[in-house]
Formats: structure tokens, C-alpha cells, sequence
């Protein structure tokens, strides 16, 4: 039997049937619309839209024709004139898609709409409430703070026009401001009451303005005497795991399989129960997708949309829709992230043997980005069947029943860092809908920890629908545009894991370009002499990775074995210290969930500490702390692109600068430099170990071996070092780096990590009593690691403290990237050193032991190299 002849069910009925709730209205109202009950204090019943793409999966050309269509009517009441003079506003978080298929449909009119989430040094441009709502603060934030001056139509668009209270309120706060003579009402619906028809007309007529309104359909919904107190029982009932009587039938349980959309055909229960059940037939693909999507495209209304920006955007979609439909098809991004622009893709989809049931899910005030990019890969094919919602904060009640409009619901924590506070978000009818697949889209500021947490919005989706590609669309900065006024541009979104390094996506994102297709190597003698006489900088080019022996390879895990539990106390102490002390960079009354530390690791010797620094926090306070990898070079100071990055999606003063150790400082001084000319930062870095005195935050002031030093990028997530070329590297440019794919079988990044980890339960007492000593002592640096090495520089005659490396973590890296003239080892020490002596011994570089040496060895680099004097190998190494 076809599905259209069928029985359907109204999915308002479940709540209809136990509430006495009646929708009543225009033939096709119950089409649009459901019921469902939610947890809110304000009002029991949800109207529940089937075209809205918010609740209901849809297809897109749906959602998107009902919001076009009535922006062609709008245009034909305004006139040309008019709506060429309009400006629409939407409101967040459920109809900032819809107002913007509106002006689409206007076609001149530029686009603004409402939001929840503020953004620091954005003005606002008016502010109202809505009434009814869980989450009420509505902020107006134009790029543009004329764009609300004009004196055209101003066309508000909502979901839903129920009460009016909304539309008065955002009237009447901008018409103060700024007096016009015509506002459109623009809604789906129209359900006033009664008493409520005649308030916009007595409104209007208050203030001296025109007021129209159009919608698809209109209505009222009758609400029995005492429904709210009704409703708040059946939601306890239910979410407490009870169940509620059908009139004439038996109980209903809690949740359950999804419709797509509209009235739910008999039957359709049966054919779907299996799929709301997790998956277990193969594991679940989880695939970043780079879009490529338009620089200087705004991802929505939030701060303005213009007719210009949307020629951008429709001539970018074909291309997108097109890495899409690649990654739907085998799993893997059509470009690779930091790629793109590399290869021309054509509209038409990939060919494949079976297309799949998508679901392109959107997120909470992220409407539009998603909803047009669906509806691209709806008309190019390049799925079965595409279906569009999106994700909501509103609390809706989810019961598996034909006639209920919700029907299951995924629960993850908020993962934009809202000003709001940490809190649930929802995603509704999705688990048990049959997709094969699911796009989730968000915005780079909503790209955070949260969202790649073992109880975060990827793993709640991967855990029902097999394959889910993350596409990540940058969020627009008001003043990061470069048009014609010669800003500087939008950056791009950190590199993640396992596109860019081994770590997983939500140990570290790396602001870094990848430059892996490049030839960056040169033969270390090569570089020494380049670097020695001039004619490059060491960050201009990379040493060939050291592929370790196998005895080196046995040393670093001993040494791992040995040291583990020494270096997970040093994690936890200066963790500790600094979550200790990180409230202090708030002014008085900043609430607690906005005092969190964002990790900034220096990379690349930096970024395994902030991995295990994020680690603790969260092992042992429950904590899930940002994390990224900037770079820093000497000389050349630290990556400015990053910062204005950091400064852009995060409080400066919340960023810790995290390194693995100290030598003698110069990386210390180099960022203190680096961070004078930039607002909030502060000018300091928390270290493991810091033998040289030269900062206050540290685990500990022994100089004792950390076996991520032993290795290259194989300890480091295969990340090379960074570089800093010109011919590489923009004005406008992140520094780069290269990710090292094919030494994936020497990777040893994770078992590093996971071998400290596995120490911290161990250690946390001796971290209590480290944490209380380090608090109560006087940290300040000494700098005694400098005075050091500047005795050392002139005793030996080398006149340079650059080439004076201390410390067994800087010792080590002069033995595998640079050329070694001679190491000094302090005389007694023990197992620390057995891999710089072997090292030694390899490149034929004497091991000299003396005493009152500040650090366990140093490394000195051959004062006056060249390959003449040392031997064209290299390794016959020639006392001056």
C-alpha cells in the first residue's frame, strides 16, 4: 500500500486527546502545524511546525519554499519601491532561517536577526524580551548601526504570531529609536486570540504607523481552564518515567521513533522501531569536512546580511554541496581541511551505487548557513532523500506515540559557551528517523571541546546514525572582513585531528596553516650553516625527522616507564596552580562558568603538556578546558593572526600559555615581547619543569628527562616543527606546519599520553601537598638558568648565548636537529641522560662532565660551523 493512501494521524492528537487542546483555523492549519508539551514555566503546549525545519526534519525545498513564498508576498504589498527601501529582521533562535528565506524572497533587502549569544566590542542596536519564552534577552547587533536607521518598511518575521507580545515589544524599542512609517508582520501562522486581534491594530494607531501582516495560515488553539497545571503533571509523569492513560486505550511510552514531517502514517511505528535503538552493525564515521566556504561571507543574519553577500553565497553553494556530497559518498572531505582553493570542484554530485538518507542538522541559531546547503544538495542529487532541522535549547517532552510531534529526543551540553551558562541542548526526531547519514553544521565559535565530548552532539549523533560529517562554517567577526575598507581578513578555523595530527579533534585545535605538500626539509649540516651565517632563519626551513634506533626507541620507553608517574605530578601541580590562580585575572563578580582557563600550547614542545594539562582538569575537576597550539619563534616573535584568532572567540586574560620546560628563557622573553602590543594577554607561560627560574607557573625546578624531548613529531601528534617562510606564509596567514601521515606506524603521541594519565589517581596526593607548597612559596622567576648560560657562552669561548642550549630537554634537541660541538653533563647524573649519551655517540659528540652546573646537561652548538670544518658528514665534530 502506497504511504499517501494510508491513514494519517494528526500529530497533535496525544496532547489534544489528554489536555482538551484545540487547534482550530484555515484548511491545511493542522498540515503546518503539531502539538507537543514542553518543560516551561510560561506555557505547556509547543506548537510544533512541520515546514520550519526547527523540530521536524523537512525537506528543505519545503522549508525554504514556505519562507520565499512569503517573501514574494511581502514584496507584492510593499511594491517595488518599498521593498527595495526594506530591511527584514528575524528572531532567534527559530525563525533566523526563516527571516532570511523571507528577504531572499524580497530580494534587495538585507537581513539582520536577533540573538542570545553576545559578542564582545559589538554595539547593540536594541534589545526586548520575549515573554513566553524559556530563554527571553533578544540583542539586535548590526555591523552596520545605520542599518536599523533608514527610514523604509521594516518587515519582522516569526514562526509564529500568537500573543503579539514579541512584535510589540521589538517595535516599540525601535520605533523609539528610530520612527518609520510601515512595519510587515511576517509569520507562518497566525494564531491570536480573540482578545489579542485587535492590538496591533490600537498599536499601530499609538504610534503613528502602518502595520500589515501576512502569514500561510491562521487559527486559534482553545486552552481549557487549568491546562497549564495539567501539562506540567503529564510532563512529570513522563520524565520521571511514568506513563499516561490514552482515552478508550493503554499507556504510551516515553520515546520512540520519528515521522518526517506532517501527519504520521499508520504503521510507519513498525518499519522505523528498529532504527531508534543505537546502531551496532558497524562503527560509526565521523569526518570533518572542510566546505570551502566564501572568505567574508557572513554564516548568518547575526551582524547583518546583505543582497551582495548572497551573490557570494549562491555562487559558492554548487562547489559545497558538491564536498558534501563526496564526503557522504566515501566518507573522506572532497578537499582537505587547509586546502582548499587547490582544486575546482563541479556541482554535479560523485557517482555512487547507493545514495544516502541525509539529515542536515543545523545549530540553534545556525538556520540558514545549513538550510541552503541542503536544499544545494537537494537539487544536485547528491542524496537518496535530504532532510534539514536543527539543533534547540528549547525543553520539549519526547513520547513515542503517531499523534505526538516529538518523538525522540538527543540530550548534549551546550556547546557554544553561551553567556547564559552551561546548560542541555536538543536535538528532536532524529534518533530512530532512518538517516544514514547526518551533516552537522556549526559555527567555529560553537567548534569547541563540549562538541567533541564523549557526551557532546557528535557522539549522540554517531551513536544512532552510522556516518556524520562535521562542517564547520567560520563565524563572521563584524570587523574581520577585508572588502573594500582594507580590514584584515577572517582567519581560518583551527586545525583538528585526525585531518591535521594524530590527536584526537578534541585534544587540540592547531592555528596553523598546513603546509604538508610543501618541501621543507634540508640536511641538518645545510641548515647550520645557513642559520650560522646569515642567510636563513632556523624557522625558514625543517630538519629531516631523526627516524630513532631501535636502542632509542627501547630508552624512550624506558624512560616513559621510569619518569611517568614524575611527570603526571609535575601536570597536576601546575594545572592546579594555575586553576588555582586563573580567578584572579577576573574582575570581582565575574560568574564561575566564565572563569575558565583556555590552554594555549607553544608548539610543538608545548602542545603534548597542554594535552595532558586539559587532561587532569578533566580527570580530576570535571573541567573541559579549550585547548590550542600557536606558534612561536624566536626572533620573529609569537603568531599575531593567532592571537587577534584568540582574542576574537575567547577573553584574552582567560589564555594560559603552556611549554614543556624551560632552557634559559629566551622563549619567555620572546613572548613577553611578542604580547606588548596586544590588549588582555597576559605575559606569561606555565611550564612542566623549570630548571632555569625564569617563570612563576611550573610543576616543578628540577631539570629531569620528559621523554616527549626524546622524539620529534612522532611524541607530538606527527606535527613538525612551525615554519615561518615569507613565499609560504601571508601577512594574513597562521604560521604553518607540516602533518607527518606516513610515519603513522612509529606514532607513539597517544601511548605517551595515555602512560601519564594512568598515573594521576596515583599522584593526586602528592599534587595536593605540591600545589599547597608551590601557593604559599615565593615563585618569582630567578633567572638564574640566563646567568648560567651567559658563563658558560664565555668560558667556552662561543660569545653566543644562542648557542648555548641548557637543560636535558634543549640538549636533546640540539642533538637531533642542530649541529653539536660538545655536551656538558652534570657530573653523578643518572638515567636522565642515557639517551643524550647515546644520541652523543651516534653523531660522534663528546660528553663532558663537570661540576656546579646549574642543569642536568647543555648542549652547545658548534660556534663556528661549517661543513669544511667539521667534516662534510657532519659528525666529526673539531674542538676551535
Amino acid at each position: 500500500m502506497r504511504e499517501e493512501d494510508e491513514e494519517v494521524v494528526w500529530s497533535g492528537s496525544w496532547v489534544s486527546q489528554r489536555l482538551g487542546v484545540e487547534l482550530v483555523g484555515d484548511d491545511g492549519l493542522k498540515e503546518l502545524l503539531g502539538l507537543a508539551l514542553r518543560r516551561n514555566p510560561k506555557r505547556a503546549h509547543l506548537l510544533v511546525s512541520h515546514v520550519l525545519g526547527k523540530h521536524v526534519p523537512q525537506k528543505p525545498s519545503v522549508v525554504y519554499g514556505h519562507g520565499y513564498e512569503l517573501g514574494l508576498r511581502v514584496r507584492d504589498l510593499l511594491g517595488r519601491d518599498e521593498a527595495a527601501r526594506a530591511v527584514v529582521l528575524g528572531y532567534a533562535e527559530t525563525a533566523t532561517g526563516l527571516g532570511h528565506a523571507v528577504a531572499d524572497g524580497l530580494a534587495l533587502a538585507p537581513y539582520l536577526h536577533s540573538t542570545r549569544r553576545p559578542v564582545d566590542g559589538v554595539g547593540r542596536a536594541g534589545g526586548f524580551e520575549e515573554s513566553h519564552s524559556h530563554a527571553t534577552s533578544h540583542l539586535l547587533l548590526p555591523e552596520d548601526p545605520k542599518l536599523l536607521a533608514n527610514g523604509g518598511p521594516l518587515v519582522l518575521v516569526d514562526d509564529e504570531f500568537s500573543t503579539g507580545n514579541t512584535v510589540l515589544n521589538t517595535i516599540g524599542d525601535l520605533h523609539a529609536r528610530h520612527p518609520r512609517a510601515r512595519y510587515v508582520v511576517v509569520a507562518l501562522v497566525d494564531m491570536r486570540s480573540a482578545e489579542d486581534l485587535g492590538r496591533l491594530d490600537a498599536f499601530a494607531q499609538e504610534i503613528g504607523a502602518r502595520i500589515d501582516l501576512v502569514a500561510h495560515a491562521g487559527g486559534t488553539i482553545s486552552l481549557p481552564e487549568g491546562v497549564l497545571e495539567k501539562g506540567r503533571a503529564l510532563v512529570a509523569a513522563h520524565e520521571t518515567g511514568g506513563t499516561a492513560p490514552v482515552p478508550g486505550g493503554g499507556p504510551v511510552s516515553g520515546s520512540g521513533p520519528v515521522s518526517g514531517g506532517g501527519p504520521v502514517p499508520a504503521g510507519w511505528d513498525a518499519a522505523c522501531a528498529a532504527s531508534l535503538a543505537p546502531h551496532t552493525s558497524r562503527a560509526p564515521r565521523i569526518v570533518r569536512l572542510d566546505l570551502g566556504w566564501p572568505a567574508g561571507v557572513p554564516d548568518g543574519g547575526r551582524h547583518g546580511f546583505t543582497p551582495a553577500h548572497r551573490a557570494e553565497l549562491e555562487a559558492a553553494l554548487p562547489a559545497m554541496a558538491h564536498r558534501v556530497a563526496e564526503a557522504l559518498a566515501d566518507g573522506h572531505p572532497a578537499v582537505e581541511p587547509g586546502r582548499e582553493g587547490r582544486r575546482t570542484a563541479a556541482a554535479t554530485p560523485p557517482e555512487t551505487d547507493n545514495p544516502p538518507r541525509v539529515l542536515v542538522l543545523g545549530s540553534e541559531e545556525l538556520m540558514y548557513a545549513p538550510l541552503r546547503l541542503a536544499l544545494e544538495l537537494e537539487r544536485c542529487g547528491g542524496a537518496r532523500e535530504v532532510r534539514y532541522s536543527t539543533t534547540t535549547r528549547s525543553p520539549v517532552l519526547a513520547v513515542d506515540d503517531p499523534g505526538y510531534a516529538i518523538r525522540t529526543r538527543l540530550v548534549f551540553p551546550a556547546h557554544d559557551e553561551p553567556a547564559d551558562g552551561p546548560g542541555e541542548r536538543y536535538a528532536y526526531n532524529v534518533a530512530g528517523a532512518g538517516f544514514d547519514a547526518v551533516v552537522a553544521v556549526v559555527d567555529s565559535a560553537a567548534d569547541t571541546a563540549a562538541l567533541h565530548a564523549p557526551d557532546g552532539l557528535l557522539a549522540q549523533l554517531a551513536a544512532h546514525i552510522p556516518h556524520v560529517v562535521l562542517a564547520v562554517v567560520p563565524s563572521y567577526v563584524p570587523d574581520g572582513r577585508v572588502p573594500a575598507s582594507g580590514k584584515e581578513p577572517m582567519l581560518p578555523e583551527p586545525l583538528r585531528g585526525p585531518e591535521f595530527s594524530s590527536y584526537p579533534p578534541d585534544e587540540v585545535g592547531w592555528l596553523l596553516q598546513d603546509l604538508s605538500d610543501a618541501e621543507l626539509e634540508a640536511p641538518t649540516e645545510e641548515r647550520e650553516e645557513a642559520i650560522q651565517s646569515g642567510g636563513a632563519h632556523y624557522a625558514e626551513s625543517l630538519p629531516v625527522e631523526y627516524q630513532p634506533s631501535d636502542a632509542y626507541q627501547a630508552l624512550f620507553h624506558a624512560a616513559l616507564d621510569t619518569s611517568a608517574a614524575r611527570i603526571a605530578r609535575a601536570v597536576g601541580a601546575v594545572t592546579d596552580t594555575v586553576l588555582a590562580e586563573h580567578p584572579q585575572r577576573h574582575r570581582p563578580g565575574t560568574p564561575p562558568h566564565e572563569r575558565r582557563p583556555v590552554l594555549v600550547s607553544l608548539a610543538r614542545a608545548g602542545t603534548p603538556v597542554g594535552v595532558l594539562m586539559r587532561r587532569w582538569a578533566r580527570h580530576r575537576h570535571g573541567l573541559d578546558l579549550p585547548h590550542y597550539a600557536v606558534s612561536i619563534v624566536r626572533g620573529r616573535g609569537i603568531d599575531a593572526n593567532a592571537l587577534r584568532w584568540l582574542a576574537a572567540h575567547h577573553d584574552p586574560a582567560d589564555v594560559v600559555f603552556v611549554d614543556g620546560w624551560t632552557g634559559k628563557g629566551a622563549i619567555t622573553r620572546e613572548l613577553t615581547a611578542a604580547l606588548s602590543g596586544f590588549d588582555g594577554f597576559v605575559p606569561e607561560i606555565a611550564v612542566l619543569a623549570d630548571p632555569g627560574g625564569c617563570v612563576r607557573t611550573y610543576g616543578t625546578r628540577e631539570d629531569f628527562l620528559i621523554p616527549s624531548a626524546c622524539l620529534n613529531s612522532t611524541v607530538s601528534g606527527l606535527v613538525s616543527r612551525t615554519v615561518l617562510r615569507a613565499d609560504l606564509v601571508g601577512p594574513h596567514d597562521f604560521h604553518g606546519a607540516k602533518y607527518y601521515r606516513e610515519l603513522a606506524a612509529a606514532d607513539v603521541s597517544g601511548h605517551f599520553l595515555d602512560t601519564v594519565e594512568a598515573c594521576f589517581d596515583e599522584v593526586a596526593g602528592a599534587v595536593d601537598a605540591d600545589v599547597k607548597e608551590l601557593l604559599a612559596a615565593d615563585r618569582a622567576p630567578t633567572w638564574a638558568g640566563w646567568a648560567a648560560v651567559e658563563r658558560i657562552s664565555e668560558d667556552y669561548g662561543i660569545h653566543d648565548v644562542n648557542l648555548v642550549k641548557p637543560g636535558v630537554g634543549e640538549t636533546t634537541r640540539v642533538l637531533l636537529r642542530r649541529v653539536p660541538w660538545r655536551i656538558l653533563a652534570k657530573r653523578g647524573a643518572g638515567t636522565d641522560l642515557d639517551h643524550v649519551r647515546l644520541l652523543a655517540e651516534q653523531r660522534g659528540v663528546p660528553v663532558e662532565e663537570v661540576d656546579d652546573l646549574p642543569y642536568s646537561c647543555v648542549g652547545l652548538i658548534h660556534p663556528r660551523f661549517t661543513r669544511g670544518a667539521t667534516g662534510a658528514d657532519g659528525k666529526a665534530v673539531a674542538a676551535p
